[in-house]
């Protein structure tokens, strides 16, 4: 059932393929999360026993103050939903444990998840949750031909692979390149709101630039650098006035790796 495949046509007419993650890879993502919270959780208890055993050295009841009580309720509530929420929508579809298994959340269209989206995803979890061990949302996942739980039926989402890019043995010749000129994406601070305004287009331009220029003739490829960072460095709001046609490039290649991370996960 992991093994699974489900090609999408994005609206820019950009064909993507998927492999669809199933009940156990899901699961063990799960579960690697909620390891996580409950650590987390437990922390916060042995915090607030400690606050709580300062303020009254009898340990009476009567006399502790139920403040710090009520604050890591409700600090424990806000982590315990807003983890998958944050997580999915500010990580490009990524809770740590989807992370470590190589699995995200998509939009059905192929593009990167939504604010609303993850919002409803994730609010459902009450109802997949239930009857108890998230028994509805496992049989879901089971039995749907996508592997959908309510929460991506509503929200209109599909947990998929990434593409696994530790089989690729050989450097393609823009990896070449940029290993070549020692880049890296630290080179170029562009914030992942910023990235998320990016469509297929961008990626296709971005990419198919970087594959030509090193094979063009200098001036040529002078002239389509300043083209390329003339319509996607704005957008990344990386000032380009006064740089040199070098540093421009450099520009790109970085923001070709940011973009990498983003749309190329095909199979």
């Amino acid at each position: 059932m992991n093994q699974d495949r489900i090609g999408i046509k994005t609206p820019e007419y950009v064909s993507l393929n998927f492999q669809l993650a199933g009940l156990g890879s899901r699961t063990a993502a799960y579960l690697i999360d909620q390891i996580i919270l409950i650590i987390v959780n437990i922390l916060i208890v042995m915090v607030l026993f400690m606050i709580l055993y300062g303020q009254s050295d009898l340990l009476l009841w009567s006399e502790i103050n139920s403040v710090p009580v009520a604050i890591a309720i409700i600090l424990m509530f806000i982590l315990n939903w807003g983890y998958f929420f944050a997580f999915e929508y500010f990580s490009g579809g990524r809770t740590i444990g989807k992370k470590v298994l190589g699995l995200r959340v998509i939009q059905e269209n192929g593009h990167s998840i939504t604010l609303l989206s993850s919002f409803i995803r994730n609010f459902l979890r009450i109802i997949d949750s239930l009857p108890a061990n998230y028994f509805l949302g496992m049989m879901m996942i089971f039995f749907h031909s996508k592997h959908k739980r309510i929460g991506d039926l509503v929200a209109g989402t599909l947990v998929v692979h990434e593409r696994n890019t530790k089989k690729k043995k050989k450097l393609s010749p823009i990896e070449k390149e940029i290993e070549k000129r020692g880049l890296a994406k630290s080179d170029l601070f562009v914030e992942e709101q910023v990235l998320k305004t990016f469509g297929a287009k961008d990626w296709n331009l971005v990419k198919t630039y970087c594959s030509r220029f090193i094979h063009l003739p200098e001036e040529e490829s002078i002239r389509l650098t300043r083209q390329v960072a003339e319509i996607l460095l704005p957008k990344a709001r990386v000032d380009a006035r006064g740089k040199s046609f070098q540093d421009l490039e450099n520009n790109l290649l970085v923001l070709y790796l940011h973009l990498k991370d983003e749309w190329e996960y095909e199979l």
